[in-house]
């Protein structure tokens, strides 16, 4: 495997993304965040990636920050240390909530800080059985980010997730699943193929009302109903005129089984 800091791949027209730090369970260095700023750009931006599956190598999905770079560049200079929440986390998690295409989360092995925020900000997540996920910032002083102090309460209730952070107990697939946090729980060998699966099925889907819904929905979190009918119908103006609605609706008058193009 490359010593590249984060992996790009295609299998078709599914996009993997690998943070590719095994042996150091995927923790996130300087180099390895901005390489992952990289490939999500890129990935967000290739028209003939039409969903993407975010995974880490080896038995790890990701333990957020690298704390032994944290710890020096607190020594070096504590004014600047936090500025890796704008210049990587902010857009990281920005470009999996945004991108306008589907992505799924291999959750692989542990999972917590950072790379907890990462699997809540895709769309949907496949769980090994033996995954260990956590919020884990309380453990050393601090608090949410990555998205969390939003992800999680929308994902388990405000009082669970207040539970989760001040506590900072790790918790199991089964019981994120149980608490909402929606995703598959699958055996550890089976992750990735059952998060291929997903993402196949989703890149010969409608791409563009993928990518609609993807906008609405945060849309309907955020906003009063009035606003969020008003941002429905612009979103069924733009699918309406594609390819795919105009095919669709000619296979089903036929009953034929539709084919999309994400256009």
């Amino acid at each position: 495997m490359s010593d590249s800091p984060v992996l790009v791949d295609r299998e078709g027209a599914v996009a993997i993304v690998t943070i590719n730090r095994p042996s150091r369970h995927n923790a996130l260095t300087f180099e390895t965040k901005e390489a992952l700023v990289r490939a999500l750009d890129e990935v967000a931006s290739d028209s003939e990636a039409r969903s993407v599956v975010l995974t880490g190598a080896g038995r790890s999905f990701c333990v957020g920050q690298d704390l032994a770079e944290h710890a020096a560049a607190l020594e070096k200079d504590p004014s600047t240390t936090f500025d890796t929440l704008d210049r990587h986390y902010a857009p990281l998690v920005t470009f999996l909530t945004t991108m306008p295409k589907p992505v799924v989360a291999a959750v692989n092995g542990t999972c917590v800080g950072a790379g907890l925020g990462f699997a809540l900000a895709c769309d949907l997540r496949v769980f090994a059985a033996g995954a260990t996920l956590g919020t884990a910032f309380s453990a050393i002083g601090l608090t949410c980010d990555s998205g969390l102090a939003s992800t999680l309460p929308h994902a388990v209730g405000a009082a669970r997730a207040r539970e989760l952070v001040l506590l900072g107990r790790n918790f199991s697939p089964q019981e994120a699943v149980s608490w909402g946090i929606a995703g598959e729980v699958v055996p550890d060998e089976e992750v990735m193929a059952a998060a291929m699966e997903s993402a196949e099925r989703l890149a010969a889907g409608p791409t563009v009302a993928y990518a609609e819904s993807k906008r609405l929905l945060a849309v309907g979190l955020e906003r009063p109903l009035t606003e969020t009918l008003a941002e429905e119908a612009k979103g069924q103006i733009r699918c309406i005129t594609t390819r795919d609605h105009r095919d669709a609706v000619a296979a089903f008058l036929n009953r034929e089984k539709p084919t999309f193009h994400g256009r």
